[in-house]
């Protein structure tokens, strides 16, 4: 008897969602050039007005990806069998190819002209990539920054997470097949009704206070305590709510509650920024409730909106993780190229994300034309994608 999971049935839903937490990146990241926050590189020209508009997806987009992913690994994985180890295989390749192929190729070029705008670095990218490769700083440091750490996966932490929090519900179901089917069913009830609403805030609130002075965001994996216990939860929650229907019932049913909640955290978070209230327990109230309403109205107007297949789905779908991998050097790219015309931030922040997504999907379609590129792109082989486009005529027939 085999042991390769039972097909999943397709929750449309989340796949809309995951192209649409995906597709947030692009314009994120382009506002991240813009405003005060720190990233790579910046703009000459800062725009702070931004700033609370990107808090309204800031405090939730990457909970929504841990979210969608762990639907998605939970129904990948089936259901009543203990899972393969060529399964766990195949998604490593999946996960981790593309993980290495961007530390060596997409990402190096981020970390040339950081330092060149941020340190002064006036060596080649040649020069640079014998450093990056050796994992040399080579005085990359300064006060504010501390040291440039190389090599970097930068934008790609999202990888080695996944693949950690995938390991782990993997050898759960190993020791215990039905030990997912259990504890969804059991965190459908915990949260049935309006505990939807406030039960995990309270926790996420809590965990906020408790880890998030101690324990900073790193995104280095090893370190990264209080992101780890929020995005684990996320990904677990995903998988229960792939296991169990009545939570993303529960969430359509009270989503415009949610929303509510969402838009009502985040007015009492802008208040609280622009009055500069010394009430960091009371910020980090409204940061959780814009958090948590985002998600379960995210997930409740999918549910009611957006569970249905298009012939665009699947296209997108699949060319979403390409974009992910090449999206961050491209703005980066692209800004550097555009810094000698000076143009007006109203024509360049539109010409910044119209283009990332234009080159973003020109190296999805050269990835798909060859085998090595869609592997180091997270592609399925074509032979695997013919195989499924045959099984799939064969049920409709």
């Amino acid at each position: 008897m085999t042991d390769t999971p039972t097909p999943p049935v397709r929750q449309y839903y989340l796949d809309w969602l995951r192209i649409a937490a995906f597709g947030l990146l692009v314009p994120y990241h382009v506002g991240m050039y813009y405003v005060s926050w720190d990233w790579h590189i910046k703009s000459p020209q800062w725009h702070t007005a931004l700033e609370p508009w990107m808090m309204l997806s800031s405090p939730w987009r990457m909970d929504l990806l841990f979210i969608v992913s762990g639907a998605a690994t939970a129904l990948m994985l089936g259901a009543g069998r203990a899972p393969s180890f060529a399964w766990l295989r195949q998604r490593s390749a999946r996960l981790l190819l593309p993980l290495l192929l961007g530390m060596l190729v997409i990402v190096p070029p981020q970390s040339w002209l950081e330092v060149q705008r941020r340190y002064g670095y006036a060596g080649s990218y040649l020069d640079f990539l014998s450093l990056y490769v050796r994992g040399e700083n080579a005085g990359f440091c300064d006060a504010l920054h501390g040291c440039l750490v190389l090599p970097t996966w930068n934008h790609l932490w999202y990888l080695p997470y996944l693949f950690a929090y995938t390991l782990l519900l993997w050898g759960a179901l190993r020791w215990r097949p039905g030990l997912l089917q259990g504890r969804a069913q059991l965190g459908a009830r915990a949260l049935a009704g309006p505990r939807l609403l406030w039960l995990p805030l309270a926790l996420l609130f809590g965990w906020r206070l408790l880890m998030a002075r101690r324990f900073p965001a790193t995104h280095a994996l090893l370190d990264d305590w209080f992101m780890h216990g929020q995005y684990l939860a996320m990904f677990a929650f995903g998988a229960a709510l792939a296991r169990a229907g009545s939570l993303a019932q529960d969430a359509q049913r009270w989503r415009w509650w949610a929303l509510l909640s969402a838009v009502a955290g985040w007015l009492a978070l802008q208040g609280l920024l622009m009055s500069g209230a010394g009430w960091p327990w009371l910020r980090g109230l409204a940061f959780s409730v814009l958090q948590w309403g985002a998600l379960v109205a995210a997930i409740g107007f999918a549910r009611r909106h957006w569970n249905a297949d298009h012939p665009l789905r699947k296209i997108l779908a699949e060319a979403v993780f390409p974009l992910y991998l090449l999206h961050q050097t491209l703005i980066i790219l692209l800004a550097h190229a555009l810094l000698p015309w000076a143009l007006p931030f109203e024509v360049e922040a539109p010409l910044l994300v119209a283009a990332t997504f234009a080159l973003g999907w020109l190296g999805y379609r050269l990835a798909l034309r060859s085998g090595p590129l869609r592997i180091g792109f997270g592609l399925k082989p074509a032979a695997a994608t013919r195989d499924a486009r045959r099984t799939v005529a064969t049920r409709r027939a």
